[in-house]
């Protein structure tokens, strides 16, 4: 905190207000070089802090108390962008989901084959570890109300429309053939985001390379599919 003297000597009185006493009054610390930059920093600790706490245990368990502390702000910090614990999940989502999908658009936008595209698509979902996930304790669904899980839903849609467009693209160059894409996106996303992978080494290439043939097969490729 940056503490503001506004009368050196205690007991003076202020000019013109005669029986009103100075005090010292404590302002909050500014991070960064502007307002806009301190709140920007700001979230950005308090959705760090969120996730290394959701690595460690449930998200049932963690306070906001829990979380200011390990951002390194005060709790009213926290209230000055989120009015309760469930908001700040919400926003760290919302946040986590629209940063992947630009890194994997512009991952994407480099490779003109809807085939390879969707090799590409598949790797990155594979190695994706949201923290509301795989977080400990008791699955986000069961402690988040029904109006917090609609609104991740509804964003995760972002992530689809990237794979809606890889498609769309697949079946006009006659990559894959025709079909309702409003079933075959969602089954997709479903078999990438709930299938566990080892964690690393041959056994995690060999699952990964087996999850891109079962999904081109699934829409259709008409390319080789090694076993």
């Amino acid at each position: 905190m940056i503490n503001v003297t506004l009368l050196i000597t205690a007991g003076d009185r202020a000019p013109g207000f005669p029986d009103i006493l100075c005090k010292d009054v404590s302002m909050p610390k500014i991070i960064g070089a502007s307002l806009h930059e301190h709140r920007e920093q700001t979230r950005r600790r308090l959705f760090d802090a969120l996730a290394t706490l959701m690595n460690e245990r449930g998200f049932d368990v963690i306070t906001l108390a829990d979380i200011a502390a390990a951002a390194g702000v005060g709790r009213t910090a926290v209230y000055n962008h989120f009015s309760d614990k469930e908001s700040l999940l919400l926003g760290f989502i919302t946040h986590e989901t629209d940063e992947y999908a630009a890194r994997l658009q512009a991952s994407l936008d480099d490779i003109d084959d809807p085939v390879e595209q969707l090799r590409a698509y598949v790797r990155a979902q594979a190695s994706l570890t949201s923290v509301y996930h795989v977080a400990p304790g008791p699955e986000l669904r069961t402690v988040l109300s029904r109006g917090a899980q609609r609104r991740i839903r509804e964003h995760v849609g972002v992530v689809e429309q990237v794979l809606r467009r890889i498609l769309d693209a697949g079946i006009a160059s006659g990559a894959f053939p025709q079909q309702d894409l409003a079933t075959t996106v969602p089954l997709v996303n479903a078999c990438l985001t709930g299938r566990g992978l080892p964690d690393d080494g041959a056994d995690r290439e060999h699952a990964i390379e087996q999850t891109e043939a079962f999904v081109l097969r699934a829409v259709g490729a008409r390319v080789p599919v090694t076993a």
